[in-house]
């Protein structure tokens, strides 16, 4: 059930041993649910509880520490051959257990690198392995160990992704297809998902956004389905998810006749994009693309209506969200853009006192000549009578 053959498995574990040694540190106490699948191929949602992957930096076997649950499904989908459990019951705390691993393999004494910037380890658990770990071994913050690594994609990583980009066309063309007026805008949502998990999609990590009416300056989903109108507006921001890798798409549909305004926003925004796309440059820091989409969105008068930030890394992610971040798009970002690297740069504008919102997104790859937008759909306005 694996998404990769071993041999790409074996190389990102080697990978991360390797920065492992560099920072000396004995072991990685791997609590993401994204580096589990990158490194072993597990995908699970026992991340929600408290489970760890113990990977030794001097070669000895990973131990994955779970509940009972998730054990077959770590074995079908991972590598993973040393699976300990842990219990449910009243005063249980799996971080003891942790600490036996740790010791029976000896890894004690130095530098153990912990995953902290992750939703698979709360605050209270955190305190829990300190406290049982305490003598044992110096805890070091090591979350950005795996992550960097997981940045730039290799060929097999791209071609999925270029499958969950087609999903994600076909999820903004079936929001397009149900949107009329008297329909509830929760159908469009609907509509966008049966279109993904028909053509062999996961169920995404979040979403989808499809927000109508004043809501459409929203920059998050919200409860409640809405009627839609004669003359209304659809904000759609949606990612598709394709063996958990995922592609985001953002475009806006205009139901009745567009105002004046709503086309003067519209060809700004997609000036705007086109312009950022083109600031993606092989070499040069990620920050160039905020810079531009700013620039852009000041020099018209829009400063106080845009977002501080224009984008994000993807990747393959699990819920509570499809930003696969750091890195995140903003100006001054030094990070140096290479091929390999997934983004999904977007441009959202609100205009609180008129009511009017607009915005355009594609997720693009970096290559050695700039970006490549992923998706085939324009970055027209959509408009439906």
């Amino acid at each position: 059930m694996s998404s990769f053959a071993p041999d790409e498995y074996a190389r990102r574990v080697a990978a991360a041993r390797a920065r492992m040694v560099e920072k000396d540190l004995s072991a990685l106490l791997i609590f993401a649910q994204e580096s589990h699948y990158y490194l072993f191929g597990y995908d699970g949602g026992g991340y929600v509880f408290f489970q760890c992957a113990i990977l030794p930096a001097d070669g000895a076997p990973v131990t994955l520490l779970c509940r009972r649950p998730d054990v077959a499904q770590a074995q079908d989908t991972s590598g993973i051959d040393d699976i300990r459990v842990w219990y449910d019951a009243h005063g249980a705390n799996p971080a003891v257990d942790l600490r036996a691993i740790v010791a029976e393999k000896g890894l004690g004494g130095g530098r153990i690198g912990i995953e902290l910037d992750n939703y698979g380890l709360t605050g209270a658990n955190y305190v829990r392995v300190r406290d049982a770990l305490e003598g044992v071994g110096d805890l070091v913050d090591a979350s950005d160990l795996v992550r960097a690594l997981r940045i730039v994609k290799s060929a097999a990583e791209v071609a999925l992704i270029r499958t969950a980009a087609a999903l994600a066309d076909d999820a903004v063309d079936a929001v397009f297809e149900q949107a009329r007026p008297g329909v509830v805008d929760s159908v469009l949502a609907a509509a966008s998902l049966s279109a993904m998990l028909a053509g062999g999609g996961d169920v995404p990590p979040a979403g989808p956004l499809v927000n109508s009416g004043s809501r459409a300056l929203y920059g998050r989903g919200v409860g409640g389905a809405r009627d839609l109108q004669a003359e209304d507006q659809i904000m759609i921001e949606l990612a598709a998810s394709y063996r958990r890798y995922n592609c985001c798409i953002e475009r806006f549909i205009v139901l009745g006749t567009p105002s004046r305004e709503q086309r003067k926003m519209h060809a700004l925004v997609e000036e705007t994009l086109s312009t950022m796309l083109a600031a993606f440059t092989p070499g040069e820091p990620l920050g160039r693309v905020d810079e531009a989409h700013r620039r852009m969105l000041d020099a018209a008068g829009y400063a106080g209506q845009r977002y501080a930030a224009c984008g994000y890394s993807l990747g393959a992610t699990y819920r509570p969200s499809w930003m696969d971040v750091p890195p995140m798009i903003y100006a001054g970002n030094p990070l140096e853009v290479r091929p390999g690297m997934v983004f999904f740069p977007h441009v959202m504008l609100g205009d609180r006192d008129k009511g009017l919102a607009m915005g355009l997104g594609n997720t693009v790859l970096i290559t050695d000549n700039g970006a490549e937008s992923l998706t085939r759909l324009p970055l027209d306005l959509m408009t439906k009578h």
